[in-house]
């Protein structure tokens, strides 16, 4: 009798065993929907908070920890003279339609990036490069045109992930690429959907199937965590309601670092934006507190120039053109500027359109007349930041590492400083450490002192998830929402 109990009960047991085992999917939310899939083709950083590790790998990686790891390239070699870089590229990768990923493939892609007209948003990777070389299959080499001690680093971008000859020119809808999750389906105004692949070369990822809901209002994105609609946001848009999630013991509540430099762009090419005392007069009629307290709820963190004040070189600049309107007040007398009235351009985070509503209040009250322009995330690229039609504009600049745009004399905000250039050109090729510090700081004093933009804060990373799953990351040095490692407790 007892046996025949113990065999019922092992019965009973064998299957609530096999559930907790069981694999489930995992929904994670996203304030911006991509405007397409393909990182090496576009500016938005969403494109590569779906895709970067999930779907698409370099030749290395940036880490959770933004360190330089191998990834599709095992190691690397720099020549004595640092005009040429020699990497092992690993063996056994599949694309997901089962083609082999080797040097002659790495070479179209990095080619392919570094062509003239094409597409890539961050060029300035791949400037030093004169050219590439596929040696034999797993070694690749790296001729350049100067030293460039930061290229493994560049490689680490999702701007240079590897594609396929084969599949390259449709990225953009059906991406494939080499990581642990292959695209599915893309429900556009709704979700990306991945789906673990299974002949993925290193190790599986531990949920099956990955969707990025696309959430766009805060109070939607609160009501569907606590409905399980959505299981996590790396990313939350609603900071006021942190003490909410805080307070429930379902949730992870996990607040980081980002490389996120919230600016309020200013189109010097357009007058009177050309002339420095303008500059300086709306940088100073900003408060910053006043700021992240009402855009933010406390949760950012002021800054004068181009740096997160966790990078080694940070220094602060916040005094450099500091809140001060009857500063502000007296700069535009003396560049002659009388009832000027400008527009805000407002792309459609949260972050963005709260403080243009501040900063608009701001500016009034030293006599700037301001219009406020939200416009959908399209429109904001192929207008403000590639057409460069706008006054100001508030964008949040999430690339690791970024100072090197001020030294594109094209770039949407236009700046225009040999010092600078100078500065940013020795960076490019200077490999000593203290030595880049040193350069990196110059670099950034110049940038305020030419009022550039008016620097306002650093977006926080606010991580939100069930609190059954973990390996998210905890801060962002890398615009992404790498879920390779994410798995259920349970």
């Amino acid at each position: 009798m007892l046996s025949r109990l113990c065999l019922a009960v092992a019965l009973l047991v064998l299957p609530l065993s096999a559930m907790a085992q069981v694999e489930r999917p995992l929904v994670v939310g996203m304030a911006l929907e991509p405007p397409h899939l393909d990182p090496t083709a576009g500016a938005a950083a969403a494109i590569d908070e779906v895709l970067y590790d999930n779907v698409f790998q370099g030749l290395t990686q940036i880490a959770a920890d933004g360190t330089v790891q191998p990834q599709l390239a095992t190691g690397w070699e720099v020549a004595d003279d640092g005009m040429s870089w020699t990497f092992t590229l690993r063996e056994g990768v599949t694309f997901h339609d089962g083609k082999p990923f080797d040097a002659s493939v790495a070479k179209f892609a990095l080619d392919r990036f570094r062509a003239a007209g094409a597409e890539n948003a961050q060029p300035q990777l791949f400037a030093a490069i004169d050219s590439v070389e596929a040696v034999d299959p797993t070694t690749l080499k790296i001729t350049l045109s100067r030293p460039d001690a930061n290229l493994p680093y560049s490689l680490g971008w999702g701007d240079a992930v590897m594609v396929h000859p084969d599949s390259a020119d449709g990225n953009k809808q059906a991406p494939v690429g080499t990581g642990p999750f292959m695209f599915e389906d893309w429900r556009r105004g709704d979700r990306v959907i991945l789906t673990r692949y299974d002949g993925y070369w290193g190790e599986p990822a531990r949920v099956p199937r990955v969707e990025f809901a696309f959430v766009s209002d805060p109070g939607t994105a609160l009501a569907s965590l606590l409905a399980g609609d959505v299981n996590a946001y790396p990313n939350f848009p609603a900071p006021e309601q942190v003490p909410v999630l805080e307070a429930n013991e379902s949730f992870t509540v996990e607040i980081g670092t980002t490389e996120g430099e919230v600016i309020l762009a200013i189109n010097s090419a357009r007058a009177p934006f050309d002339k420095l005392e303008v500059r300086q007069a709306i940088s100073a009629a900003i408060n910053r507190d006043v700021l992240i307290a009402g855009a933010m709820y406390g949760a950012g963190t002021p800054i004068g120039s181009h740096m997160p004040p966790h990078n080694p070189a940070y220094i602060d600049l916040t005094g450099v053109n500091g809140y001060d309107p009857d500063r502000a007040r007296a700069l535009l007398a003396d560049a002659g500027v009388t009832n000027l009235s400008l527009t805000i351009t407002l792309p459609p985070p949260a972050y963005a359109r709260r403080s243009g509503e501040l900063i608009a209040a701001q500016l009034r009250q030293v006599g700037i007349d301001v219009s406020l322009k939200p416009v959908e995330w399209a429109e904001w690229l192929s207008s403000a930041f590639k057409g460069k039609d706008y006054d100001l504009t508030i964008v949040a600049h999430t690339e690791p590492n970024d100072i090197g745009i001020y030294g594109r004399p094209d770039y949407y905000f236009h700046v225009a400083n040999a010092r600078l250039d100078e500065v940013l050109a020795k960076l490019g090729t200077e490999a000593d450490p203290d030595a880049r510090i040193g350069l990196l700081q110059e670099a950034q004093k110049l940038i305020a002192d030419d009022a550039v933009n008016a620097f306002l804060f650093v977006l926080p990373k606010i991580g939100v998830w069930d609190a059954r799953l973990t390996g998210f990351w905890h801060d962002s040095p890398i615009q992404a929402n790498d879920v390779t490692h994410v798995e259920w407790k349970e």
